[in-house]
């Protein structure tokens, strides 16, 4: 696949944090890039001040980028759609374009989560929606990686996953910049996962901190989180060493220890007492992790998989737990060996 044949056809479905900085990253290498916002306001307000004053204020977006509130503007035509939308509305926004796809378009998924109800992984909705045709040009793109810093150019390594290893390389050629480093992976699932678990991982981190532990806690948390995640994925087909990697291991770090980590200060404010709907309702950015703990509590009981702290971070958000009680639960646990 040459990646010469895209650059000059590169639509961004998504103006939040995220997806505002990958269309400038791209829009900052030369390519022309359209991003869509749904709000129209604020899509107006990109046009005419060329930055995102809501979701990425601060940071002067390129020439390069054009912007659309219409989805159908968006897809027509294009060689190349990053599809960054919250996780829960994936389903929602793909629905209403996935017919004006042209046939050779590839596509790429940078949104983290389980979709509620169906448990199903971004790549599984995308499959069920999109022409069969379509399913080997499919690529997701995850890793430790802050809008923010990356939108400062701070050195930032993240993974792009395909089934296909020509579709990897060239994803990885389209994004990579010197700051901007991309790595290849064929293993969807763990990549996947990983990106999705680790923001129900850094709510639990943020809750110990509100509470008031320290360091040894947060270590703890990171590493049994890490096990919850390695055991859930090789049921579902991943491997280990993805979990050590990037979109595993290091995409947990960053959001369990990262001050700007949405799913962190969300679970720092429920250790401190605060209810989660005053929590949300006072935050204008997506914590993806609230509800993709759903999703995955109820996918480890649906698999069997043993999840402690995915199930006190569940009881937590869903039936009022007191955290100081689920910390309690965790560690009054039947002990036994340490294995992933």
């Amino acid at each position: 696949m040459n990646p010469d044949a895209i650059v000059n056809s590169i639509s961004v479905i998504g103006a939040g944090s995220w997806g505002t900085t990958l269309a400038n990253l791209l829009a900052e290498k030369g390519y022309p890039v359209t991003l869509w916002g749904y709000e129209s306001d604020l899509v107006e307000r990109m046009q005419r001040r060329h930055e995102n004053d809501l979701y990425l204020p601060g940071f002067a977006l390129s020439e390069n980028l054009t912007f659309t509130d219409s989805l159908t503007e968006a897809v027509t035509g294009k060689k190349l759609l990053l599809l960054v939308p919250p996780s829960q509305v994936m389903r929602q926004v793909v629905r209403q374009f996935a017919g004006q796809l042209d046939d050779e378009v590839l596509i790429v998924s940078a949104a983290k989560g389980i979709e509620n109800e169906s448990l199903m992984l971004m790549s599984q909705v995308l499959e069920e929606l999109l022409p069969v045709s379509l399913h080997p040009r499919l690529a997701y793109l995850s890793g430790p990686s802050f809008a923010r810093e990356v939108s400062a150019h701070m050195p930032t390594a993240v993974v792009a996953a395909a089934r296909n290893e020509q579709v990897a390389v060239t994803v990885q050629q389209v994004f990579n910049t010197e700051k901007f480093r991309v790595y290849t992976h064929t293993d969807i699932i763990g990549v996947e996962l990983g990106g999705a678990m680790k923001n129900v991982i850094a709510l639990a981190a943020g809750v110990a901190d509100g509470l008031g532990f320290g360091h040894n806690t947060r270590a703890a948390l990171i590493t049994r989180g890490l096990a919850e995640m390695n055991r859930i994925g090789l049921v579902l087909g991943g491997t280990s060493e993805t979990f050590a990697g990037l979109a595993g291991m290091g995409d947990l770090v960053l959001t369990c220890t990262g001050d700007l980590s949405r799913n962190r200060s969300v679970g720092i404010e429920l250790g401190k007492g605060r209810k989660l709907n005053e929590i949300l309702s006072g935050m204008q950015m997506v914590a993806e992790g609230v509800k993709t703990t759903l999703s995955a509590y109820q996918l480890a009981q649906k698999l069997g998989v043993e999840a402690p702290i995915i199930e006190q971070m569940y009881q937590i958000l869903y039936q009022e737990k007191d955290p100081a009680q689920a910390v309690t639960d965790l560690m009054l646990r039947d002990l036994k060996a340490e294995s992933l």
